[in-house]
């Protein structure tokens, strides 16, 4: 059980692109950390963004989640839609962001422009590729399936840059040519592609 007034904790855990950490609190997942150069990196990048944060066991409410993350990693779709993210900090535009985001399926992309006209907010494709810059819960949000336009492959602001974004879609079948940050590549129609269809996010306020 999650107690109210609990402090933020972290654990780290095993995936197939090295050691990721989870971070969570009261009111469910506060972040998820993606592998930094070392063990000690990852645990003093995680302090960096949760200041005070503790090193704990996760309970099995918060374990089930890099459970999913690390088949989701070894090319197993997990269903990672019902973890419960902690949004309250964020910005008001970056959840309607995060929450769009979560609806692109495994094996699917969308470009930042395609996520803004779905999520009600056409010509805000920057504004949505700042938030997703910002996202504080990788893979759980799936922001490296957001790509730019023109077949661009956009940048990822993680550890690794866009050969990370890369090996992350790789992994879940989305081959994309091209190495260079902002390159042109070639992947599979986008989910939003063609016609705008809605998406299930939330809006908050």
């Amino acid at each position: 059980m999650i107690a109210a007034n609990m402090a933020i904790l972290f654990t780290l855990f095993e995936t197939a692109i090295g050691r990721c950490a989870i971070a969570w609190g009261a009111r469910g997942v506060a972040g998820v950390q993606l592998p930094e150069a070392s063990n000690q990196d990852t645990r003093e990048r995680v302090l960096q963004r949760f200041p005070g944060a503790v090193e704990a066991v996760a309970p099995p409410e918060i374990a089930s989640a890099p459970d999913a993350i690390s088949r989701h990693l070894r090319g197993m779709p997990s269903d990672l839609s019902s973890i419960l993210l902690d949004m309250d900090p964020r910005p008001l535009f970056h959840r309607r962001v995060y929450e769009a985001a979560r609806a692109i399926p495994w094996g699917a992309t969308a470009t930042y422009g395609a996520l803004a006209t779905a999520m009600d907010a056409a010509g805000s494709a920057r504004a949505v590729g700042q938030a997703l810059a910002r996202n504080p819960f990788p893979i759980i949000v799936p922001c490296h399936r957001v790509l730019a336009a023109g077949g661009k492959t956009g940048g990822f602001s993680a550890t690794g840059g866009v050969s990370l974004k890369l090996r992350l879609l790789a992994i879940e079948g989305q081959g994309i040519e091209g190495q260079e940050k902002g390159g042109r590549g070639k992947s599979q129609p986008g989910l939003f592609d063609g016609p705008c269809v809605a998406t299930r996010s939330r809006h908050y306020g």
